[in-house]
């Protein structure tokens, strides 16, 4: 399989906001944006100078799989918060989120000089927690928001 991150655009943004609506990938997805416009508004906020966040998307063999972001990027700490979401559930389990995690680290550290990263998931996310614990991301709290148990983990790159 051929992986490969590339350049986020309008349309990919809403073909993401579309394909995150299904049921299964919600209930591993928190989600901020709750309509299109919405999600294109904080899309356009990324590519402006200084933004905060930066993301990308995930191809395999060609095909358009899911996103792969960091937000809260804060340069003075050189630290940033990551996410990501193969929302192609017949990708689910093949390795894919984890590779794409590695590949979008690299980029990150070079790009913002960061020093670490954190990521936050539901803690009954367990293919989640595998992708980050095979990125060497270790276990830093375990939460509940909202009623929902959730765990943050922190990799220092």
């Amino acid at each position: 399989m051929i992986l490969e991150l590339r350049s986020r655009t309008a349309d990919t943004v809403i073909t993401c906001f579309r394909k995150t609506r299904d049921p299964e990938v919600r209930r591993y997805l928190p989600q901020k944006a709750a309509e299109e416009e919405e999600a294109l508004a904080d899309f356009e906020k990324s590519q402006q100078p200084g933004a905060s966040s930066y993301g990308r998307t995930i191809y395999a063999d060609g095909s358009y799989i899911g996103d792969i972001w960091c937000y809260c990027i804060r340069p003075d700490e050189h630290h940033a918060m990551v996410s990501y979401c193969v929302f192609d559930k017949t990708y689910w389990g093949k390795g894919v989120a984890t590779k794409a995690l590695q590949l979008f680290l690299i980029e990150i550290k070079e790009k913002f000089g960061l020093k670490s990263v954190g990521a936050f998931t539901y803690s009954a996310n367990a293919a989640s927690i595998h992708v980050l614990r095979k990125n060497s991301f270790a276990d830093a709290e375990t939460f509940i928001e909202d009623g929902i148990e959730s765990k943050y983990f922190l990799k220092e790159l």
